[in-house]
């Protein structure tokens, strides 16, 4: 099964977070499962990274692309069919970086990991719990 991780699901699955639900992190760890992260995501973690906003569990150049590579996690790249779907969506989630990543679930037909449950508005799989 593929899974798209969202950013908060990246980040406490990096740190070995205690309120990674187990479910999750088994999901995470499994080897037959694929999981992606998209360059959206990384791109939202740098710069809350660079804005102070975010401290990590490790350094952002080991958690990209170190540590996603180590941990058998594929980058998924924004395509013109994922921007072609941001445009359909309707305004139920106003973050943009989150925004882009149901788009991509939807077209990837891939759940996302997320406990953002603005997600469900939308014709996204999320998984949580």
């Amino acid at each position: 099964m593929k899974y798209l991780l969202d950013a908060h699901t990246l980040l406490w699955f990096v740190a070995g977070a205690a309120h990674l639900p187990s479910s999750v992190r088994s999901l995470i760890e499994d080897p037959l499962n694929q999981r992606f992260v998209s360059i959206a995501t990384l791109w939202e973690v740098a710069i809350k990274v660079n804005l102070g906003k975010l401290t990590m569990a490790v350094t952002f150049s080991e958690l990209a692309p170190k540590y996603l590579f180590e941990n058998d996690m594929t980058i998924l790249p924004i395509t013109v069919a994922h921007l072609q779907k941001v445009v359909q969506l309707p305004f139920h989630h106003r973050d943009p970086f989150d925004r882009l990543l149901i788009a991509q679930s939807i077209v990837e037909d891939m759940p996302v990991l997320s406990r953002d449950r603005l997600f469900d508005a939308y014709p996204a799989k999320r998984l949580w719990a």
